[in-house]
């Protein structure tokens, strides 16, 4: 099987910035359509607005995807450029600590609706668009779509400042094994990656000017140093591809070997 994803049509959320952006950069080289979607219209364009302008390959989507008609129009602005829709990468995320037994606290909400909640919405019209798809084709395709959700080691840790954080992506691990077994007969595939200790824009943010943290991360993680996007993308693209069409329903975790050995007094990076 091949890792090639050239000629396929990816959407990337979150794709303004950080982990998000680096997949879409990454996709655009290997040959692949791909629209980048962000709220942030400011930093999408300065990021991507010129490629996008030059390069029939790529297109910018700017909204709210937490919007029932933004997820629409964003299908519809694929379509219109591409024609079908192959691979969602679900990128955008948002991670925030908060105080577990504050009950006016809405960091629990925010980070289902982010994290958890349009994820879900707009894995299930791609699905659908996917689907239709999969009735027209005549090719035999090994796979007829591949989801990928970007999730997290804290998913499985318990660390009471990230609980908000901890059960957005816990729920979100469980949907994509629910999806992946629901769209299995169609060969439409759903799978996960769960990082730690990867230097998206959050954590970068975080450990601005801040050495100690940055070494604490280090020293809690065996392979001694802080992953870069780079690290990731290598393997959302074998998950995009049909290199993995006999794989669903799989949370890949991507943390140095931190779970292996991390107490649970240190932060989920």
């Amino acid at each position: 099987m091949s890792f090639s994803i050239q000629h396929r049509t990816a959407i990337v959320t979150g794709a303004a910035n950080g982990i998000g952006l680096a997949i879409g950069r990454h996709f655009l080289d290997r040959g692949a359509n791909v629209v980048f979607a962000d709220a942030d219209e400011s930093r999408l364009e300065a990021e991507i607005g010129a490629e996008a302008r030059k390069d029939d390959h790529a297109r910018m989507f700017v909204g709210d995807l937490r919007e029932r008609l933004t997820i629409a129009n964003l299908l519809s602005t694929t379509i219109d450029a591409f024609d079908r829709i192959d691979i969602l990468v679900n990128a955008a995320r948002e991670c925030a600590a908060s105080d577990p037994l504050a009950p006016e606290d809405g960091t629990v909400q925010r980070m289902l609706d982010q994290n958890l909640f349009t994820s879900l919405r707009l894995s299930q019209a791609v699905a659908r668009r996917m689907l239709a798809q999969a009735e027209e084709d005549e090719e035999g395709r090994a796979s007829n779509g591949s989801i990928v959700n970007l999730s997290s080691i804290a998913a499985r840790r318990t660390r009471p400042q990230m609980m908000a954080y901890s059960i957005a992506t816990a729920a979100l691990d469980q949907m994509t094994r629910s999806l992946a077994v629901a769209l299995a007969p169609n060969r439409i595939r759903v799978n996960a990656v769960a990082f730690g200790s990867v230097m998206s824009a959050s954590l970068q943010e975080q450990l601005r000017d801040n050495a100690d943290a940055r070494q604490e991360i280090r020293s809690c993680t065996p392979m001694g140093r802080i992953g870069s996007a780079t690290d990731l993308v290598e393997t959302v693209q074998y998950l995009a591809s049909d290199a993995s069409a006999f794989m669903t329903g799989q949370i890949l975790t991507m943390d140095g070997g931190r779970t292996l050995i991390d107490p649970v007094a240190n932060p989920a990076h």
